[in-house]
């Protein structure tokens, strides 16, 4: 099996796809632009005051010639952006607080993204979660049926790879969220080469344990089931009773999950971003996210803690996302 980003450059390569980086002055962003700009396979678009991003490439000892570069204060089409923007937020802000609104790089860059300038946005690097999101839910928003985003990781080592979901968003997710997540999480799964196999993880398998935290997994699945019958998806499961067939005969015999899960969905945040992690550093998987599922197009989030190597590959992600979207 090739590389899984080598497969998502085949996906990519000769779509002219434009990715949104909107804290152009981050050095580790300037980096990973350089990178996609030489690939040619992505065109990167930094935004930020065009002499203060000048001054990051120098201080850090990159030439950016050839880059682009978009300074919100002096876009050329910020009128017309602002009036775009008025009219998104449905009566929510007057075109004087738009432009006060769209000096952010986050929402100008998000903004960007909905009037078609761009095809996907990655950021993060120096913003919160919060700061990355909020303006993806109020200009893109998520997709028809869909309430809430949540984000996935990919799990990556050799040629293994599972998703797991929710790692990000949701702290405490309701079994309306569980089951719209498990959804989008298979949606993500087969855009990424993964036929789904969607496992309800909880402490419990199929009634071993009775309490309110298992009920709720129970009605998610009952739910997810329902809106998607043509999924492979089922719960409640122990991570064992997904995983290893031995125990799937033993604890869950008529499952359509026999040992063979790939899509994980966690019953809680804490649970999920622990079990990432876990299997991250002990297991010694490649994190591959986070994955913003349920938009209507593209935003993903990186950690503070990113390396340029990091943004890279998210940006990747983010196109393969959009041409992926616009081949549905």
């Amino acid at each position: 099996m090739t590389n899984f980003f080598e497969d998502i450059k085949l996906t990519i390569k000769g779509k002219h796809i434009k990715i949104i980086l909107p804290e152009g002055t981050d050095e580790r962003v300037i980096q990973a632009a350089i990178k996609l700009h030489n690939e040619g396979i992505v065109t990167p678009v930094l935004i930020g005051p065009l002499n203060l991003v000048k001054v990051a490439a120098t201080q850090a000892g990159i030439d950016i010639t050839g880059i682009e570069v978009v300074d919100p204060v002096q876009y050329k089409d910020l009128d017309e952006l602002i009036e775009k923007f008025v009219e998104r937020r449905n009566g929510k802000a007057t075109p004087e607080q738009a432009r006060i609104q769209l000096k952010d790089v986050n929402t100008f860059g998000t903004m960007l993204v909905y009037t078609g300038y761009a095809q996907g946005v990655v950021s993060g690097a120096a913003h919160t979660t919060a700061e990355t999101v909020r303006p993806a839910l109020r200009i893109i928003k998520t997709k028809p049926g869909v309430s809430k985003t949540s984000g996935a990781f990919i799990m990556v080592r050799g040629d293994e790879r599972y998703v797991f979901a929710d790692c990000a968003i949701n702290i405490a997710p309701t079994s309306e969220d569980l089951s719209e997540i498990a959804i989008e999480s298979a949606k993500t799964a087969k855009a990424f080469g993964i036929e789904p196999k969607v496992a309800m993880l909880s402490f419990s398998t199929k009634g071993s344990a009775v309490s309110p935290e298992t009920r709720k997994i129970e009605e998610a699945t009952r739910l997810a089931q329902i809106k998607a019958p043509h999924l492979a998806i089922d719960g409640e499961f122990q991570f064992d009773s997904a995983f290893v067939p031995a125990v799937a005969k033993k604890k869950a015999p008529d499952s359509v999950i026999q040992g063979d899960a790939n899509v994980f969905i966690f019953p809680s945040l804490e649970a999920g971003n622990i079990g990432y992690k876990i299997t991250e550093r002990l297991g010694g998987f490649e994190a591959i996210g986070p994955i913003l599922q349920g938009l209507n197009q593209p935003v993903n989030d990186l950690s503070r803690g990113c390396s340029a190597e990091d943004v890279y590959k998210l940006v990747l992600i983010t196109a393969a996302q959009s041409v992926i979207a616009g081949d549905q």
